[in-house]
């Protein structure tokens, strides 16, 4: 690892990705420090970064507990891309690159390089046609790797259409005790981390996610339906196919209970049905709910698969119940490995101390 460089930051640079969402499981789960972390990565390696959020951030207290949080620190050369009415309130110098043509609550979201190092509070766009926008914005005006700071609730940024990678920021402010962290982590990822269709498959879905809407394809591969219909719409369409041999459905949008309804239902009637959804983001069900498709011989896949960069810990919680960083550090490394779990302020203290030595 090069001197001064995180496991994180040295995962997300091996990665070769141009766009990273930073999402949380919820408030207070350490988003913003993570993001800060890898703000001054970015700097030290001098890599061109441009940063937005997904709504507003940055704000010096939460917006839904009103508690003191960590402001974005930005720095010298970042693209922000941000609503008007926030750079009258930045604590930075910063310079006007270009617009955007999008509107938000907050004002137009404009492109400005900053000129110094300080906290800035940055709303971006909220839609994903908008988001894709911000992001080229960015890269046109010569970011190399865009970050996307999520927001409480929306998963939509982690999709992706919009990011090459995700970093998931878990932590004690999920309540309860360190296994019910990590169970509710893990449930999430389930989620967010369900495997990507085979290259056949995705080739006979690609009309149905190009264009929206719903597929039905008969276990011979042949098509029964190709409609562009909303999914929120389209339970009752699918239970119209219960007698028919349908072995694979191909969904775009989103699927919430009621659909899953159905496309459980068809699973009964149906040993190995395949279904292909977009991707994790989309699906608004429990893990619990997955498991019992499977059970039922039922596959779920996505047309792109969400690649999971990192996870990062927060032991700490505003409203009680925090948890030893070195303990939990340990016990989410042996639950998830493979996924890159780091403890951003742990390293930073222990680094400092072998630097003191």
């Amino acid at each position: 690892m090069t001197a001064g460089q995180s496991p994180l930051w040295q995962r997300i640079q091996a990665s070769g990705m141009s766009t990273l969402a930073v999402m949380g499981m919820t408030k207070n789960t350490g988003k913003t420090v993570a993001l800060n972390h890898l703000l001054a990565q970015a700097a030290m390696s001098g890599v061109a970064l441009g940063v937005t959020s997904i709504g507003r951030d940055g704000e010096n207290r939460d917006a839904v507990f009103f508690v003191p949080k960590p402001a974005i620190v930005v720095w010298p050369g970042n693209l922000v891309a941000t609503a008007r009415s926030t750079l009258e309130r930045a604590k930075v110098r910063t310079k006007l690159i270009a617009a955007t043509g999008i509107d938000s609550p907050m004002g137009e979201i404009l492109v400005v390089k900053v000129l110094e190092h300080g906290e800035m509070e940055i709303a971006g766009a909220s839609r994903s046609s908008d988001q894709l926008t911000v992001i080229a914005r960015l890269k046109q005006c010569g970011a190399a790797l865009v970050m996307l700071d999520g927001a409480l609730g929306r998963s939509h940024h982690a999709s992706p259409a919009i990011a090459n990678g995700v970093i998931l920021a878990t932590g004690a402010a999920i309540g309860g005790g360190m296994g019910d962290v990590i169970r509710k982590t893990r449930d999430r990822l389930a989620i967010l981390g369900i495997p990507e269709a085979d290259e056949a498959t995705c080739s006979l879905c690609e009309p149905v996610f190009v264009l929206g809407g719903v597929g039905l394809w008969n276990s011979a591969g042949q098509p029964l339906l190709l409609a562009e219909i909303a999914t929120l719409n389209a339970a009752a369409t699918l239970l119209q196919y219960q007698q028919a041999d349908v072995g694979l459905v191909a969904l775009s949008g989103a699927v919430g209970r009621s659909l899953w309804r159905a496309l459980v239902t068809l699973a009964n009637h149906k040993p190995g049905l395949r279904v292909v959804v977009n991707d994790g983001t989309r699906l608004f069900v429990e893990a619990a709910d997955l498991k019992a498709f499977d059970k039922q011989g039922a596959q779920l896949m996505a047309y792109c698969g969400i690649h999971m960069t990192g996870i990062t810990l927060n032991p700490f919680s505003p409203l009680g119940g925090s948890f030893d960083a070195t303990e939990f550090l340990e016990i989410a490394r042996a639950a998830f490995v493979g996924y890159g779990v780091s403890d951003v302020m742990l390293e930073n203290t222990m680094n400092e101390t072998k630097e003191a030595i």
